[in-house]
């Protein structure tokens, strides 16, 4: 009788009632539950654990590999960085108001690190949420056999409720790729939330893409409604790698 209750239980999408069904049945047994107490318990137990569920797909789904979080960030090494304004993009209300963030800054001063933060405290806000090179993005979308194929990834690339992308000017752009770029830039324009990771000021822009034209459009596009955080100073990267380098020199015994 049980195994049957149980199996139709999975059968309904109960599973984790179906797993605990005779811990279930012994607890409330011995408290004595109603049969409001008993709903309530499935209610709680099945709603947790889609919330679980649910939590680890959109993670999966994101692509945000390893990362440091906000409390390995040194806010005192860079010359330049508006340190609220960051803390307050962690706290991902843009993404309902529908607005972007753009992170400029030479490489190694931590905005893809930053990027990555926002990144995950919007896939536990409960947004969907992709995390991708700019160049990954590019080459997926190029990479496209027909024209129907490419119009399904420009779909899926305009409904994800957060878009991160990252470095963005460290390669050029030919004529198809700054067109990719622009169409699922236009697709989620004042619909969905983009984070833009760049080393380019918006005035270098031109440097990467065809034409000024194709760049100026491409900016005002993305910062139309969007918080622009610029930071700057010297390179965490060399910092770290010169440390590492003095600590190996003293640690090193001297041959004799």
């Amino acid at each position: 009788m049980s195994t049957a209750l149980r199996d139709r239980l999975r059968t309904l999408g109960l599973d984790v009632t179906a797993a605990s069904f005779d811990d279930l049945v012994a607890v409330a047994t011995k408290k004595r539950w109603g049969v409001i107490q008993i709903f309530e318990h499935v209610a709680d137990v099945e709603e947790k654990h889609r919330t679980q569920r649910g939590l680890e797909s959109r993670m999966k789904r994101c692509r945000l590999e390893r990362f440091k979080p906000m409390a390995d960030f040194d806010w005192n090494w860079p010359t330049k960085i508006e340190r609220p304004l960051v803390e307050s993009l962690l706290l991902p209300d843009f993404v309902e108001a529908k607005r972007n963030v753009v992170l400029v800054s030479p490489g190694g001063l931590g905005k893809t690190m930053i990027a990555q933060n926002i990144a995950h405290a919007a896939v536990l806000a409960g947004h969907s949420v992709l995390f991708v090179s700019a160049a990954d993005l590019l080459l997926d979308l190029a990479g496209q056999e027909s024209a129907r194929a490419l119009e399904r990834r420009l779909h899926y690339y305009a409904k994800i409720g957060l878009l991160v992308l990252d470095e963005l000017g460290f390669l050029a752009f030919d004529n198809r790729n700054a067109d990719l770029l622009f169409q699922v830039v236009s697709r989620r324009y004042e619909k969905k939330s983009i984070v833009l990771t760049t080393n380019l000021a918006f005035t270098d822009w031109h440097t990467i893409f065809p034409t000024a034209t194709c760049a100026t459009a491409l900016i005002e596009r993305i910062v139309h409604h969007a918080d622009v955080v610029s930071i700057e100073g010297e390179s965490y990267r060399l910092r770290e790698s010169q440390n590492d380098a003095k600590e190996r020199r003293t640690t090193r015994k001297p041959k004799k």
